[in-house]
């Protein structure tokens, strides 16, 4: 759960699926269906579908038994990575293995100041052979942990603390700062400057207002890919009056594999609103199994989700269907929820704002004086952003509001 995700966030997580599973042996007998539900907006879903195959496998292959080394931990069990490996076999088992993780890698690059690519893969086994040598044989977990927590707490990324760093002695990131500072003193001061160093005229760059934190260095982060997608909000009237919502479950693999979402359909880049709503009312025929008018759709706004590696805007659009509708079983798996249920369900966060957007969509239609229509193209809607005509009519202002 802490991969790539801040420990604020995890704890929440990591409480309520420990009261769910407390033991791998429960774990393996949950639904991937269950899991992708708890894990429902930490991300990177991968990780919950990798432990509990990790945890199956433990019990059914390997009598319940948890292998105990890095090299056993990699190779036998799905998901389990480099650093996985090195933390659970030094702090859990007492093997003497070194764990690199971004604040080992920030720690050791000003350490010895490592000027190559540090997201490299030569750089990082590099580091990887220089923390297998400097990990404390006698207590390989606590050396791990108080390497991971010096970084995290001491040498972090902006403003470091230097001065209360208890291994700056050995730092050569930080002896470069102090011998800077001693030239321009000797400098102000008129005095003749000290020889400098071999290691001091290294051609790598260096800028002295950085300090330290001219380490690590990092290739420059590529922009994550745009991608557009068509997402429709199809609402029935449930038996109780209430609303119902059609969703439906990804595939298997891929990008929020086993998760639940509206009907969606990726789009080229550019394309013609009136093109648009055409392949999406194509989309949605093939799952209730009768035309839907292009026209009918009804414009929603745009949602923009920032994926790790994606930039995802998704068009949202409504429709409302009346009578009943049967669902086609040999598409994928779909079914009709409450508002409750698909909260409870497992969406993604991105699938969330998608309702969220609609819902206040509804409740502005609704509004005794209505809004000013906003044109499509409009600055798209984010997270918590105001929904398309945020100019509020008295009455709408005054009232108790209906959610959180």
């Amino acid at each position: 759960m802490l991969q790539q995700t801040q420990v604020a966030t995890v704890i929440d997580y990591y409480t309520r699926w420990m009261q769910k599973w407390p033991t791998l042996q429960a774990l393996a007998q949950a639904s991937l269906e269950e899991v992708n539900e708890l894990w429902a907006g930490l991300g990177y879903y991968s990780r919950g579908k990798r432990l509990q195959e990790a945890a199956r496998k433990v019990v059914s292959e390997l009598a319940g038994r948890m292998p105990r080394t890095a090299e056993d931990l990699q190779k036998l069990l799905p998901g389990v990575g480099r650093y996985t490996a090195g933390a659970i076999a030094s702090i859990s088992y007492g093997q003497a293995t070194g764990v690199v993780d971004g604040n080992v890698i920030r720690v050791l690059c000003r350490l010895r100041c490592v000027g190559a690519d540090s997201s490299s893969p030569a750089v990082i086994d590099r580091l990887w052979d220089m923390a297998n040598v400097l990990v404390d044989k006698s207590r390989p977990g606590d050396f791990n942990q108080a390497l991971m927590e010096l970084g995290a707490t001491v040498c972090v990324p902006k403003s470091p603390l230097c001065g209360e760093c208890p291994v700056k002695q050995h730092c050569q990131a930080w002896r470069r700062v102090e011998k800077e500072l001693a030239f321009a003193s000797q400098k102000l001061l008129g005095k003749a400057p000290p020889v400098p160093d071999v290691e001091d005229c290294a051609t790598e760059p260096w800028d002295s207002s950085l300090g330290v934190t001219n380490f690590p260095r990092k290739a420059a982060k590529k922009p994550p890919r745009a991608m557009r997608t068509a997402t429709c909000v199809l609402e029935r009237r449930g038996c109780h009056g209430a609303p119902e919502y059609l969703i439906v479950q990804r595939p298997s693999s891929g990008l929020l594999a086993g998760l639940w979402e509206f009907p969606s359909l990726p789009l080229a880049q550019d394309l013609q609103e009136e093109k648009e709503r055409e392949e999406l009312a194509d989309h949605l025929q093939a799952w209730i199994g009768r035309p839907v008018a292009a026209a009918g759709l009804q414009f929603i706004g745009e949602v923009i989700h920032v994926f790790s590696h994606i930039h995802q805007t998704y068009v949202v659009y409504s429709l409302h269907l009346d009578g009943d509708v049967t669902l086609d079983p040999a598409l994928s798996p779909s079914r009709w929820v409450t508002e409750h249920e698909f909260h409870t369900s497992a969406v993604s966060t991105a699938m969330k704002k998608v309702l969220k957007a609609h819902e206040k969509q509804r409740r502005k239609e609704s509004s005794p004086v209505k809004g000013s229509k906003r044109k499509r193209g409009a600055k798209a809607q984010g997270a918590g952003s105001p929904c398309p005509g945020t100019q509020l009519s008295i009455h709408a202002f005054l009232r108790a509001p209906t959610g959180p």
